[in-house]
């Protein structure tokens, strides 16, 4: 029983923090013009 209880602590503090952050929503700003590297440059030729 004491886990059931738990489990659903939880979930609330879960579904809580997710309601709270897109309440917020997304912060206003640009993004940046260059991209990003995903891989390591190899030697110029």
């Amino acid at each position: 029983m004491r886990a059931l209880i738990a489990a659903a602590i939880g979930l609330a503090a879960a579904l809580a923090l997710v309601s709270a952050i897109s309440a917020v929503g997304s912060p206003t700003g640009e993004t940046s013009p260059k991209p990003l590297l995903t891989t390591v440059p190899g030697p110029k030729r």
